[in-house]
């Protein structure tokens, strides 16, 4: 039988000053003044729908992300998360993110952000290299960078993750490191260290750029991951790092399998149903302007895991984390047996893809370079 895992809650803000090349999230350029209280009012509508998935569950974490969500102003996250606190309970120390452009980012807002309870702050610098951000279409420089990351901290954020870039256009191995020892230099509590890669339906994909070749992008991760470690960065996900204890508590729900409600334009959930015992995904309405005049037709999709796919479900998540999983967990948030699963699991731990110790999973090296190569196993 499934038990109720913890619950968090992601938000969308789907607006941008301009979409990057290489976005393919559910972003979109901002025309003239942003509809921030009808936007509102559908957020909090959208939740008050899907309360009945929180099944009496408080909330562990929030993440408001995008898009551009320091686009919005203090007033509206002030009525987001008043609204929000009015309809659920909050966990005491509850984590509360909220993604932030270096570009929008400014000393007041920033102030006011943190006065609102938001604990945690997500910059996206990518790079500091004027000529590499150039390329990736970002509207701040090197300069608003650093300044934006000291904002932060005279605003009182003291857990902020720092998003870096590597194997950018043109980018050499030097320039990679560079990056990455400035970012460092400022002394984060986390910091996301990954790889560019051109996705489809972006502007990168239709014109592509010259990235450096395999090698060299190899070169940079390992280079990269030896002085994270060296300053006391631990590496605990794919492409995540951070001084212990400052792990991203809600990214780690998503990576255990955790529930998570997701409202506004294009969010995801994922939902455990005990009373008939099965695992749904949702999506909501994707296009802002289909989303605000929905009137309460938010959801675009809801789709139950078929039992045969939680095992592949379950793994692109957890293999994802450096310490992997328990057989415990792996039976509390599926409802199968870790038995049934085991000779898939010997099987890869003989190509070297993972280790078996007791009863946890853990992805090796390469089983961590090779994810899909492990996720093949259960298809």
């Amino acid at each position: 039988m499934l038990e109720l895992p913890p619950l968090s809650l992601y938000i969308h803000i789907p607006w941008c000053v301009r979409k990057c090349p290489y976005c393919d999230f559910n972003s979109h350029k901002a025309n003239g003044e942003l509809p921030e209280q009808d936007y509102l009012e559908a957020l909090l509508e959208d939740f008050s729908i899907d309360l009945v998935h929180a099944q009496g569950r408080e909330l562990q974490s929030i993440f408001i992300g995008g898009g551009t969500p320091s686009l919005m102003s203090p007033d509206f996250f002030d009525g987001l998360l008043n609204g929000l606190s009015d309809s659920i309970n909050f966990v005491t120390d509850i984590e509360i993110t909220l993604e932030a452009n270096p570009g929008t980012a400014e000393a007041n807002r920033l102030a006011d952000y943190r006065s609102l309870g938001i604990n945690r702050l997500s910059l996206g610098i990518q790079s500091f290299n004027d000529h590499a951000l150039k390329a990736l279409g970002r509207i701040h420089n090197g300069g608003e960078a650093r300044t934006a990351i000291g904002i932060a901290r005279q605003a009182g954020f003291d857990n902020v993750n720092l998003d870096i870039m590597y194997a950018l256009p043109g980018q050499s191995l030097e320039q990679a490191l560079l990056d990455l020892r400035e970012a460092i230099s400022f002394e984060p509590a986390h910091l996301s260290w990954y790889q560019l890669t051109v996705e489809p339906n972006t502007a990168f994909y239709r014109r592509p750029p010259t990235l450096p070749n395999e090698d060299l992008a190899l070169s940079m991760m390992n280079s990269g991951q030896a002085q994270l470690g060296q300053a006391g960065l631990s590496r605990y996900e794919i492409s995540a790092y951070a001084i212990p204890g400052h792990e991203s508590r809600h990214n780690l729900n998503y990576w255990h399998f955790g529930d998570y409600l997701g409202i506004g334009a294009g969010a995801s959930g994922k939902i455990t149903r005990t009373e008939d015992n099965q695992i749904f995904r949702s999506r909501k309405v994707r296009q802002p302007t289909h989303y605000l005049s929905s009137q309460g037709a938010y959801q675009a999709e809801w789709q139950m895991v078929e039992e045969d796919d939680l095992d592949v479900e379950f793994m692109m998540n957890s293999l994802r984390l450096t310490d992997g999983f328990d057989a415990e967990l792996y039976e509390r948030r599926t409802g199968q047996s870790f038995s049934a699963i085991i000779k898939k699991l010997e099987s890869l731990q003989d190509e070297g893809l993972l280790r078996l110790i007791s009863s946890r999973v853990v992805p090796t090296e390469k089983g961590t370079l090779f994810t899909n190569s492990l996720l093949e196993q259960f298809l």
